[in-house]
């Protein structure tokens, strides 16, 4: 059985663990070590148990703790050579995969996604361990098939719900960055993941939602919540996010 860690996510970091009988798999670490540590202690993760940490791509908020971590757990570092050479990891291991080749990782089968995002060469990552699957796909302006193709059978679906639109719109960013935001190469919002989760539903009425990369700006947990409940036409209860800073969140296949 699967469970899935989220121990932060959001424009402050990211970082998320997933965990199958004594082993796992880490992706992104943008936040400090220490802090990981002291997470994955507190949510009963064995530090010892992480066999590689998978970065999704460049960009601070996923990468900021990344070669610290790396190197405290003496574990590698698994990202396509673009998204490695830009994040300035230091002296660690690295593990190279190529967008769409999956790579096993003990007992982890690993599918890197191309994403949409404003970065070298963004990844979200599809993990299968036997008859269980999670999708962690966030930082990404819309959702390729490949990545409805695995919120369509994926057991657990942390997703990505940035920004509430009409928030962003009239809210203090500058128009530039309101512009890339809600363009094809920003990021998700409450609407449209909500219609891409509907889109995927089909027979897979078990499949758990995990809203993840809330903006504190442009979004608020009540707000995503309900938009996504309402747009997929479940109840608000079957949808998760975090809801507020220093919230950790653990989701097992049923």
């Amino acid at each position: 059985m699967m469970e899935v860690h989220v121990l932060a996510s959001g424009s402050d970091g990211n970082c998320t663990v997933i965990e199958s009988d004594g082993e796992a798999i880490m992706i992104d670490a943008g936040i400090s070590c220490r802090r990981i540590m002291s997470l994955m202690e507190r949510e009963g993760v064995d530090k010892d148990m992480v066999k590689a940490i998978l970065i999704t791509h460049e960009h601070s908020d996923h990468v900021s703790g990344a070669g610290a971590t790396a190197r405290k757990l003496d574990v590698p570092i698994v990202a396509n050579e673009a998204t490695f050479n830009a994040s300035n990891l230091g002296n660690v291991q690295h593990w190279v995969y190529k967008s769409n080749a999956s790579i096993d990782i003990g007992q982890f089968h690993v599918t890197p996604l191309p994403t949409s995002h404003n970065a070298v060469e963004p990844n979200c990552y599809f993990t299968e361990v036997e008859d269980s699957r999670v999708l962690v796909c966030t930082d990404t302006g819309k959702f390729s098939f490949g990545i409805e193709h695995a919120l369509s059978i994926a057991d657990i679906a942390v997703v990505e719900a940035n920004y509430d639109l009409d928030m962003l719109v009239n809210g203090p960013y500058p128009y530039s960055l309101k512009t890339l935001i809600g363009s094809d190469h920003g990021h998700m919002n409450n609407r449209d993941t909500a219609l891409a989760l509907k889109r995927t539903m089909g027979v897979n009425t078990h499949r758990k939602i995990f809203l993840a990369h809330l903006s504190k700006t442009n979004n608020t947990p009540d707000t995503a919540r309900q938009t996504v409940s309402d747009g997929m036409g479940v109840r608000r209860m079957n949808i998760d996010c975090l809801e507020f800073a220093g919230d950790t969140r653990t989701l097992k296949v049923d």
